[in-house]
């Protein structure tokens, strides 16, 4: 127990009728869902980052927040950190959380020091998650906020970078592994170029694909079994990174041969900087056979920028969910909650309000996706719209040629009529369970 969150009581379903801002009125973990329960579809977990490491800045402001474990430069307050986000889990009842190396412990300005950081602070995680039974959906390395990465950690002009990086990688990957971690994640916020006048991209790109490949070959090498993820993001920090959107990425594995290896942890406000929307992103993933798990927010659409908010769309959120499952549901991924206070939003109150509302959403959002799969009118209207391509000589011209194909439309006198795509429609359709 800690002071931080004294006189909350854990979170229980009250049903949507309840007014209590501290309650679920709509995520019952074990209310069964399309035959399963509700938790083990959703698979929520919260950011260690967002929740316990921000310190509430913004580019023109410092610190708002002031937490018990400010500032974050001992293995003390790491401790003291950790206490009070287990505390949250017990008040929460997610089942996972993800970090980041750097959120857990201190930076002591060397590898050897802060790979001694890590793994004590692994050996305190190991202690807490087996008293508390909350599990890590994943662990990742941050190689964008320390000076050393300004230039890029696997992308760097600085061979010794690329080789912190690596042995970043590796303690981190280690960490998961102890803790029973079930995916590990890389995103590269610095792997990119603020100008093309100082940057070798094709270098850059062939060192970031090695670097990969070195990851993916280190998972067998030490009997890893969960999924290697990488989440894309078009820029911020950079001006450009290489993992764009879910498309880009695509491509990347495909040139360097990964695309059966790496799958694409998504996030709603990178889809949203890449010109998107999430259910897009959700649904190319698909589509490519890469899809691995999300993290759950919201941008707000008058900024340009990675606003992190939590969600608060359930019409977006339905659609989001409807593709996961028309996809088979998450594997090995989940539900991360990437998302992050209002810096004017001190209170624990605030911390905990946040998650539950975000919880409450994603539980809407998912029954209607569920009930909308289950009612069946959207893929009735999809198989209706592309019925004649069952036609055995539809189906015969895929495997054929522009000559033979030009010769039967002049031969039949093929001269198609449009057909209505009744968009309006199905957005009404799409009204109805949300």
């Amino acid at each position: 127990m800690t002071d931080f969150f004294q006189g909350i009581a854990p979170i229980t379903y009250e049903g949507p009728e309840s007014d209590n801002p501290l309650a679920y009125r709509h995520y019952n973990p074990d209310e069964v869902v399309a035959g399963k329960r509700m938790e083990d579809h959703l698979r929520f977990a919260v950011a260690y980052w967002h929740s316990f490491a921000w310190e509430g800045g913004d580019p023109f402001g410092g610190q708002t927040f002031i937490r018990p474990w400010h500032p974050q430069d001992s293995m003390e307050t790491a401790k003291a950190k950790a206490d009070a986000a287990f505390e949250m889990f017990r008040i929460l009842g997610q089942p996972y959380f993800c970090f980041h190396d750097a959120d857990v412990r201190p930076e002591t300005g060397s590898f050897a020091g802060n790979l001694a950081g890590l793994q004590e602070m692994t050996d305190v995680f190991a202690a807490k998650m087996e008293e508390t039974g909350t599990k890590l959906l994943w662990g990742t390395a941050n190689m964008f906020s320390h000076r050393r990465w300004m230039s890029g950690a696997s992308t760097n002009p600085d061979p010794d970078v690329f080789a912190f990086a690596a042995a970043t990688v590796k303690s981190c990957m280690d960490a998961t592994q102890a803790l029973g971690g079930e995916n590990y994640v890389l995103w590269g916020g610095r792997e990119g170029y603020e100008t093309l006048l100082n940057t070798d991209m094709g270098r850059e790109l062939d060192h970031m694909g090695r670097f990969l490949t070195m990851v993916v070959e280190y998972k067998h090498k030490i009997g890893f079994k969960g999924q290697i993820l990488v989440e894309p993001k078009p820029q911020e920090p950079s001006k450009h990174q290489y993992d764009y959107d879910a498309a880009t990425c695509f491509g990347f594995l495909q040139k360097y041969g990964l695309e059966n290896e790496v799958k694409l942890n998504l996030e709603q406000g990178h889809a949203i900087l890449a010109g998107h929307s999430f259910e897009h992103e959700i649904a190319t993933a698909a589509a490519l056979g890469v899809l691995g798990s999300i993290d759950m927010n919201r941008n707000d659409y008058q900024s340009g920028w990675d606003t992190d908010q939590f969600p608060n769309n359930v019409p977006e959120v339905a659609l989001c969910y409807y593709h996961i499952l028309k996809a088979g549901g998450f594997t090995t991924g989940g539900t991360n909650f990437d998302a992050k206070l209002r810096r004017q939003s001190l209170d624990a109150e605030d911390l905990i309000a946040a998650h539950v509302g975000g919880m409450d959403i994603c539980a809407r959002g998912f029954k209607a996706a569920v009930a909308m799969q289950e009612d069946g009118g959207l893929e009735k209207a999809l198989s209706e719209r592309y019925a004649a391509w069952e036609s055995a000589e539809a189906r015969a011209m895929l495997g054929s040629d522009l000559e033979s194909i030009a010769a039967r439309v002049l031969a039949d006198g093929v001269n198609p009529e449009p057909v209505s795509g009744r968009q309006e429609m199905l957005e009404n359709y799409v009204n109805r369970f949300v």
